[in-house]
């Protein structure tokens, strides 16, 4: 049968690391990129007789994601072991939360802006919402570098605070996966929660994966990639393995349950080990933590649930005027969101005229540079600047670039300044008019030409009147000279 006759189930296991300054069970610093080792102590290398003690910062931003994205809060939670051996876990058991977590159920909405590009305009389901199974808090596991037949670990990581986000079967093909992560990233930034960067490992994900022919209402055997650090690479394993398992099935080979891993340079998927469940791990509870009662942190935590990436895209449309679209990318990404709340703050400039230079040229500039929004050397007030040099028609649009570029290499600048520096102010109303009538009186042939129809002679026009102000020592604004020679031939 053709994969299009196959159902595909896809669920998620997102790790994400939570953004504290401590790890989850000791004082040692989380960090990433320092020296090897260096920030570690007898709980995190899991030395014997070493305690661990609770991080309440983590518990409280654990139980604000799941504030944010719709989960409840059991009034007691407990804390687990998870037993197996790691190179990487040198107790031989993870500290985690297995029937009790933190967040129970909660809703993910896939947001349009977040599908792969090549995507957007094909989705099925635009306002469809994800549901979750649990968001549960642990350690995260040492890292380790494999060199030749030797490995590296590096214990600085170990300990940091990681939650498990784990979703139900409910996505449907790659793209909604990709929507699924970006989404959830943008949640969590919008919380401070996590930076849930892939390329630091701040975030990572397991990808189940199950396909079953129509009209069958049984989930078939899954398949689960581990340790996946990349969206793209996530997209590619998940329509591999989606093509894999219905060719075999095509080709009357039983699916087994397996663990696999994802090799992005040849392509495929390879197994790793097979039926691993939640009884393989042992769990048990922590005898070293005891549980907490979470009323008083749900309390707390309440007064500190932002605005969501979807309300605040709703906002700006009913504030500023600006599209959907604009709203929808304005809103991805709360520093961006920030500078163009910034930006129309005194409302001096439309808001949509505002969401089209951040859009369409801040957003370029910084892409072409490699910054981020909160590296923009030009402040957002001076984009409003330079929009309103365009409304009180002292700029055109290029001319307006044009203090753009200025700016960025010298930001403190005022724009108004850097618009006069360059030449570019109100024409004297009489100076203009001059030169107009000069030209007009200096091209009667083109003057008909304009008359008998042919309207693209008055970007002619228009050019000699530049020239003329530019032969007088000012750069008139193109839009409006070509206002008043319409004017002045009746057009």
């Amino acid at each position: 049968m053709p994969v299009e006759d196959y159902i595909p189930t896809i669920g998620l296991e997102v790790h994400c690391q939570v953004k504290t300054r401590t790890k989850m069970f000791c004082a040692c610093e989380t960090s990433f990129a320092d020296a090897p080792n260096t920030h570690t102590c007898p709980t995190c290398l899991g030395l014997p007789g070493a305690l661990p003690v609770l991080n309440g910062g983590a518990i409280e931003k654990t139980i604000l994601a799941g504030m944010m994205i719709e989960c409840s809060t059991p009034s007691i939670s407990k804390w687990d072991r998870k037993n197996y051996f790691y190179p990487d876990m040198p107790k031989n058991y993870q500290t985690t939360q297995l029937d009790l977590p933190l967040c129970i159920g909660g809703l993910v909405p896939l947001y349009d802006h977040a599908y792969p590009k090549d995507s957007q305009k094909n989705i099925v389901n635009p306002d469809k919402k994800v549901r979750l199974n649990r968001i549960h808090l642990e350690e995260d596991v040492a890292k380790s570098t494999h060199v030749g037949k030797n490995s590296l670990v590096d214990f600085n990581r170990a300990g940091t605070p990681l939650m498990e986000i784990v979703s139900e079967p409910d996505l449907d093909n790659a793209e909604e996966a990709v929507a699924f992560l970006k989404s959830l990233q943008q949640i969590l930034n919008y919380g401070d929660i996590s930076d849930a960067d892939m390329e630091k490992g701040q975030m990572r994900c397991d990808v189940n994966i199950s396909v079953r022919p129509k009209g069958v209402e049984e989930l078939g055997i899954r398949t689960e990639l581990k340790n996946m650090n990349s969206i793209s690479a996530i997209r590619r394993a998940i329509k591999f393995e989606i093509e894999r398992q219905c060719e075999e099935l095509d080709e009357g080979k039983p699916q087994e349950q397996n663990t696999s891993r994802w090799d992005d340079e040849l392509g495929e998927s390879q197994i790793m080990r097979t039926k691993e469940d939640a009884h393989d791990y042992r769990y048990f509870p922590c005898p070293d933590l005891l549980p907490i009662e979470t009323k008083e942190l749900v309390e707390r935590v309440k007064t500190q649930v932002p605005e969501l990436p979807h309300e605040k895209s709703a906002r700006f449309v009913a504030d500023f005027g600006v599209t959907k679209y604009d709203g929808t990318v304005l809103a991805s990404d709360r520093f961006l969101a920030n500078y163009f709340e910034e930006a129309v703050v005194n409302k001096a400039v439309p808001g949509k005229k505002v969401a089209n230079w951040i859009i369409n040229t801040v957003l370029g500039q910084l892409n072409e540079t490699g910054l981020e929004v909160q590296d923009c050397p030009i402040p957002a007030a001076s984009i409003a600047g330079i929009a309103k040099l365009v409304e009180d028609d002292i700029c055109s649009n290029n001319q307006a670039k044009e203090v753009f570029d200025k700016l960025w290499e010298t930001p403190e600048a005022d724009p108004v300044k850097v618009a006069k520096d360059l030449g570019f102010e109100p024409s004297d109303a009489g100076e203009l008019e001059a030169w107009v009538d000069e030209v007009i009186t200096a091209n009667p042939d083109k003057v008909q030409e304009i008359k008998d129809g042919n309207m693209k002679v008055l970007n002619f026009l228009t050019g000699q009147v530049m020239k003329a102000g530019k032969a007088a020592g000012q750069k008139p604004n193109p839009k409006a000279v070509t206002e008043l020679l319409q004017s002045k031939l009746d057009l």
